[in-house]
């Protein structure tokens, strides 16, 4: 891109960074693994809401460390 070229309006966001972190698939991976041991143990709903605990818990910490 030359000196000489205008930049366009859908450029104009290209200051900041890309958001490359991927936590939300932990929340899913979280809910799944919660649900499959929570039914071995006899509680399925309880261990999704686990899992999905977790799973959120660990998306915060990754989002709060690439703030």
């Amino acid at each position: 891109m030359n000196s000489d070229t205008p930049k366009h309006a859908s450029n104009s966001s290209g200051d900041r960074p890309a958001n490359s972190s991927g936590g939300g698939v932990f929340i899913a991976i979280g809910a799944i693994v919660g649900a499959i041991a929570g039914g071995f143990m006899g509680q399925p709903s309880a261990g999704l809401l686990a899992g999905l605990a977790l799973g959120a818990l660990v998306a915060l910490a990754i989002w709060w460390t690439g703030r």
